[in-house]
């Protein structure tokens, strides 16, 4: 969980959060700090997540943004190959959309009225526990 000030958008954030992913593995030993597979939508596609994504070796569905198909089609030979896109995989992205939404039903994040990050960080985690033990 990453907060940040004012309207910020989520795709720029999308590098902080991912150097921030410890995974605890089951056998112990050192946590892992890299998804097999990561899913976002068109907001996502900037040069820099996907420069990333690749270099960190992590497969991700992210579709192309007309735009950025069509400025990779002007270029010719120089654009690059088009982006590979599973549709089936994208299809899940949904999941995450609906509990972040869930998340959401908490009055207190919807509106935020927690000024300082660490106090709305902390209704966001409790909010976040509550979610994770009605399952």
């Amino acid at each position: 969980m990453l907060i940040t000030p004012g309207q910020w958008g989520d795709a720029p954030q999308l590098i902080p959060v991912m150097e921030r992913i410890r995974v605890a593995r089951l056998d112990g030993g050192r946590p892992r700090t890299r998804p097999a597979h990561l899913g976002g939508d068109k907001a996502y596609s900037s040069r820099r997540n996907r420069h990333y994504l690749r270099r960190r070796q992590i497969k991700h569905t992210i579709p192309e943004p007309k735009s950025q198909r069509a400025n990779r089609q002007r270029r010719g030979s120089r654009g690059g190959r088009p982006t590979g896109f599973d549709k089936t995989s994208y299809k899940r992205r949904n999941e995450v959309e609906r509990t972040i939404n869930a998340l959401k039903n908490s009055r207190a994040v919807a509106t935020r009225f927690d000024k300082p990050a660490y106090v709305f960080h902390g209704t966001v985690t409790v909010a976040s526990i509550r979610l994770w033990l009605r399952l």
